[in-house]
Formats: C-alpha cells, sequence, structure tokens
C-alpha cells in the first residue's frame, strides 16, 4: 500500500512546488467537512475535485448485510455526496470540474456484489441528475464520470479472490485516463474502452443468462463467501 509520505515524495518528483495531504476517514460524516475546508485554507479555492476514494467489500453473499450495505453507502456513495455539495460553491466560482471515479458495476450489475454495486449506481444517478441541474442553471463546473473495472491494485484483487475471472486492468493506464478525462472535461471515461460497449449492450441485454454470467464468476466460491 503506497503511504501519504510516498505520494507527497512522488508529487515533488513531479514538480509540484507544495504538496498538502490530510489523512480522513469517510466511513464519518463529519470528516468530509474537515476535508474541503483544509482545501480551501491551503489552497484558497478549488479548480478540481476528484473523488476517488473507496470502501471495498469482500465478494460474496455475506457481503450484503444490512451493516456492511451501510457502511458502504456513506463511504462509496454519502461523502460524495458531502464533499461535492461543500465543495460546489469553490468549483462554480473557478468553473472547475469535478471527476468522479466509479466502476462498471455502477452501469452494469453483475452477482455477489450487491451493496457495492448499489452505491455506484447511486453515484451514477446522483451525478448525473447534477449535470443536469447545473445545465439549467448555466453554471459551468464539469463533471466527469469515470467507468473503471478492477485494477490491479492488491486490495481489489485482495477482495475478489476466487470469486471473479475478469483480468485486471493496469492501475496507472486508468489513472491516465481518469486524468486526461478531467483535463480535457469529459462528460464520461470509460477504461479499458471496451466498458463503453457492455454499457450499450445492456440496453439490449438487461438480464443476461445465468451460462453467461458464470464465465465472469467462479459462483461456487462466491456463494460461500
Amino acid at each position: 500500500m503506497t503511504t501519504s509520505t510516498q505520494v507527497v515524495g512522488n508529487c515533488r518528483k513531479l514538480g509540484a512546488p507544495k504538496v498538502f495531504y490530510i489523512a480522513a476517514d469517510m466511513a464519518s460524516p463529519e470528516a468530509p467537512e474537515s476535508v474541503v475546508q483544509f482545501a480551501l485554507d491551503k489552497l484558497g479555492g478549488l479548480d478540481y475535485l476528484v473523488l476517488n476514494h473507496i470502501g471495498g467489500a469482500p465478494a460474496g453473499t455475506r457481503a450484503r448485510s444490512p451493516q456492511a450495505t451501510r457502511w458502504l453507502m456513506q463511504v462509496n456513495f454519502l461523502s460524495y455526496v458531502q464533499l461535492t455539495s461543500l465543495a460546489l460553491p469553490s468549483l462554480t466560482d473557478s468553473k472547475g470540474s469535478l471527476v468522479v471515479v466509479s466502476s462498471l458495476l455502477g452501469r452494469v450489475p453483475t452477482s455477489f456484489s450487491t451493496p457495492y454495486s448499489a452505491a455506484k449506481f447511486a453515484l451514477d444517478g446522483f451525478f448525473g441528475s447534477l449535470r443536469r441541474e447545473l445545465d439549467v442553471q448555466d453554471v459551468n463546473v464539469a463533471i466527469t464520470m469515470c467507468v473503471l473495472g478492477l485494477r490491479d491494485r492488491a486490495s481489489a484483487a485482495e477482495a475478489v479472490r476466487g470469486v471473479t475471472r475478469v483480468k485486471a486492468a493496469p492501475g496507472p493506464k486508468a489513472a491516465l485516463a481518469v486524468i486526461r478525462g478531467g483535463a480535457t472535461r469529459a462528460a464520461g471515461v470509460f477504461y479499458p474502452w471496451r466498458f463503453h460497449l457492455l454499457c450499450l449492450l445492456r440496453r439490449w441485454l438487461p438480464r443476461p443468462r445465468a451460462w453467461f454470467i458464470r464465465q465472469e464468476l467462479n459462483v461456487t466460491a462466491a456463494a460461500a463467501a
């Protein structure tokens, strides 16, 4: 796992004259306000808000308990809403950008990821509606929704170990796609690009056959989890 000190060091190597960071637990409803206020105090305003934090849960039937779902919704959805609401006035002043890192599971539901998928679908609905509200009000704040797949991070791999047969995509390439999308104020980013086709295909095949699902999942392992 990359530490905050390593991130700061990497930013300086890339030429950043100053680097600020704050540690926060997004499972706490009080954390978003302290994070945004810290950024405003240090930077004087915001041009970008990149929402990329995530709370993971092991894949399987046990992961859909009410307690796990409530925790995931706070970390993966409600904290995004809080951060956006708090940062929006500054982003409006700067005509800035919101970059929301979501998942294919927020567009295409899959088995054994119920609460995680629910939180990602909520992101898609919230920010899709917010984009329309801003357009109607002539507020020049761009919203970039990033639809990503499984990345080659240790934590992600551990969460789905033995459950999915899907290959992980390179993390640095996914990050570069997110950066490009935010910098160009693109409405959407799909990485890998074939995910865009999958999202379009779902409109014609809303309920895939069980045999198709089994090609991507180890159903026995997931049900036992």
